[in-house]
């Protein structure tokens, strides 16, 4: 099972507070860290944690934040071979307030805006030896959808995770392979005029939407709109949870799980992620899943 991350790498600077502030607020910091992140990235490492073979195609600053990133990913056993420096150009950056089980974020491109169509076409040979290939909008969209266009056309199979929140063409909902929206990105996605239900129902098992706290739905091949519940979980950092559920879901339908198994697996990896600090120092190991799943707490 190889798997391919194509996406952002970032570092993030977070800083906790009591509270998420209000707009023109100024509230007292708690700590701040620089913690490695980005959501390829993040997708990247919770999918090595879990087990796969994981390799990471993006692009960083020539500087420090660059280097440390690509040495974190390698700790983490993701490949970096065809990571491209890029000379001249800030790393991406993600500014990230948590507070009250909560967090928001913003994302400062930098060499993540580098990933382009030539420099998909530069690598293209060794992505397209990879079993599945997975995405996010925190690269230009032109790329994403472009590599989604040229995995279909080899047959490998994709999921794109759209957040940040971004229209997708119809055409490329067609051809990718799962879809893997929030509440909020489904609605800029398709709109208001249908429910989550109903969209559920006509993209069947291709379309999974994430609700947080809710858990995740999914439309059955029946007809039957499945929703997993949340696992019940001592939150500390929400930052991440959402690339966890992604690594972990494309791992276990890679390695020939059904929907729903892959779904409740992917649900309980996420919820595990909330109860340590950052986006990937709280990314769980297959063992620490499996015993959760086993527990069932």
């Amino acid at each position: 099972m190889k798997l391919a991350v194509v996406g952002s790498i970032n570092m993030d600077q977070t800083v906790t507070a009591e509270r998420i502030p209000l707009k023109g607020e100024t509230l007292p910091g708690g700590s701040l860290r620089y913690i490695p992140g980005g959501k390829g990235a993040n997708q990247a490492v919770a999918m090595a944690r879990l087990g796969a073979q994981v390799e990471m195609f993006g692009c960083v600053g020539d500087d420090s934040n660059g280097r440390q990133l690509i040495e974190n990913l390698a700790a983490n056993g993701v490949g970096t071979g065809h990571i491209q420096v890029c000379a001249g150009v800030p790393t991406g950056l993600a500014i990230i307030t948590v507070g009250d089980n909560d967090n928001t974020i913003i994302v400062v491109e930098g060499a993540n805006g580098l990933v382009s169509r030539a420099y998909i076409d530069s690598i293209k040979e060794s992505l397209l030896d990879s079993d599945m290939v997975v995405l996010q909008h925190e690269i230009p969209l032109d790329t994403v959808h472009y590599v989604v266009e040229l995995c279909a056309g080899h047959g490998i199979p994709t999921v794109l995770n759209p957040a940040p929140a971004a229209k997708v063409p119809a055409e490329v909902i067609e051809k990718v392979t799962y879809l893997t929206p929030n509440e909020h990105e489904a609605v800029l996605i398709f709109g208001k005029e249908r429910s989550a239900g109903e969209l559920l129902r006509a993209f069947p098992e291709k379309l999974v939407i994430t609700q947080g706290s809710k858990g995740v739905s999914v439309g059955l091949s029946g007809g039957e709109v499945l929703t997993v519940p949340a696992r019940r979980a001592d939150v500390v950092d929400t930052t991440g949870a959402g690339d966890t559920l992604n690594g972990a879901f494309c791992v276990q339908i890679a390695g020939g799980a059904d929907i729903v198994k892959a779904l409740r697996y992917a649900n309980t990896a996420a919820s595990l992620s909330t109860e340590k600090f950052g986006a990937q120092g709280g990314m769980p190991t297959a063992q620490e899943v499996e015993q959760a799943l086993g527990g069932g707490k």
